[in-house]
């Protein structure tokens, strides 16, 4: 059976519920769950706007990053999906998901995939300050 039970780059609003169900198994005994938000700021400065963008091998990026981990790690299912486009404060920009048998193993999962996602995946974000500046930032936050 394939772990991997949901990828995906969107330009409309995440769902937790849907990451969280594609990943419920009668065999898991832990299963994490990650919210990325967008936050009021970034280097101390208030963020007004924030939007990302994603290079057409983004999903094949995810893929191949997802394949890795559910290949180094126990895990009985996991799920990932990032949004492009505008985003609000409080939005989610990106939720991951992993089941596995022990929550040891869902933690570490989970966190290599977050990690790996962010800063392999071809994702980026631009963001505008409150004084009028605005940054690039070469991989997902």
């Amino acid at each position: 059976m394939n772990a991997i039970r949901l990828l995906g780059i969107r330009d409309t609003p995440l769902s937790v519920d849907e990451v969280l169900g594609a990943v419920g198994d009668d065999g898991a005994g832990g299963t994490t769950l990650f919210v990325g938000t967008v936050r009021d700021h970034d280097h101390g400065k208030p963020v007004t706007q924030l939007s990302y963008s994603a290079h057409p091998s983004a999903e094949a990026e995810l893929r191949r990053v997802a394949e890795k981990v559910a290949a180094d790690f126990p895990v009985i299912a996991l799920a990932a999906v990032h949004r492009v486009g505008d985003l609000n404060l409080g939005d989610a920009a990106v939720i991951v998901a992993v089941a596995a048998a022990h929550r040891g193993e869902a933690f570490e999962a989970s966190r290599r995939l977050i990690d790996d996602l962010k800063s392999e995946v071809p994702i980026w974000k631009h963001q505008a300050f409150a004084d009028g500046s605005t940054e690039w930032v070469g991989a997902c936050d």
